[in-house]
């Protein structure tokens, strides 16, 4: 089974590089249609997804490590 058309979005806006304050957010609700707190809630849940790792392997490790960076300095 492959990732939906959301899932594969919000993996694509991850990889994007994003200026100035707000502009992710407003790509978020603009693209997407998610409020950002819903729009993380579905990333955090999609880099436990083995699908999302095998679609793009590069931005899911890269967004693991910067996961497990944040939760280890709590």
């Amino acid at each position: 089974m492959e990732l939906g058309d959301r899932e594969r979005a919000i993996l694509a806006l991850e990889r994007r590089g994003f200026t100035g304050p707000g502009a992710k957010e407003r790509a978020i609700r603009e693209q997407l249609h998610l409020s950002p707190v819903r729009y993380y809630q579905l990333l955090n849940a999609l880099l436990d997804d083995e699908r999302a790792l095998a679609h793009d392997p590069v931005t899911v490790n890269r967004l693991r490590r910067i996961r497990e960076t944040h939760r280890s300095e709590r």
